[in-house]
C-alpha cells in the first residue's frame, strides 16, 4: 500500500495529532501488518465495517477502491455487501452498492 498522507493533507495544520495517528499509525502500522491479515482481507473488513456503521461518504469510496486495488473482484464486492446488508441494514447496502458499482465501472 502506498503511503497515505490524507490526514496531513486535509487536517495536518488543524489537528496534527489526529493526522499523525491516521497516516502513521492506522495506515502506516496497522495496515502494514500483512503477516497477520492480508491487505485484501483487511480491505474487506474495513468496507464492511464502514457500511455497517453508516459511513457512506468518501471514506467508504476510498476503501472500496482500495479493496479493488488489493484484488477484491467486482463479484466479490457485490456478494460482500449483499451479505452484510442483512446485518447492517438494507438502505446502507443500497448506498454502498451504488458506490461500489461506480468504483468498479471506472476504467
Amino acid at each position: 500500500m502506498s503511503k497515505v498522507t490524507a490526514g496531513r493533507d486535509e487536517l495536518g495544520a488543524f489537528a496534527p495529532q489526529f493526522a499523525h495517528l491516521n497516516d502513521d499509525v492506522l495506515f502506516g502500522e496497522v495496515w502494514s501488518r500483512e503477516a497477520q491479515l492480508s491487505a485484501r482481507d483487511r480491505s474487506i473488513v474495513t468496507v464492511t465495517a464502514l457500511m455497517a456503521g453508516g459511513i457512506l461518504d468518501s471514506s467508504l469510496q476510498f476503501h472500496i477502491q482500495n479493496a479493488k486495488n488489493h484484488g477484491v473482484t467486482r463479484e466479490e464486492m457485490a456478494e460482500i455487501l449483499t451479505h452484510a446488508a442483512f446485518y447492517a441494514g438494507w438502505p446502507k447496502a443500497w448506498a454502498a452498492l451504488r458506490m461500489a458499482k461506480a468504483v468498479y465501472e471506472e476504467t
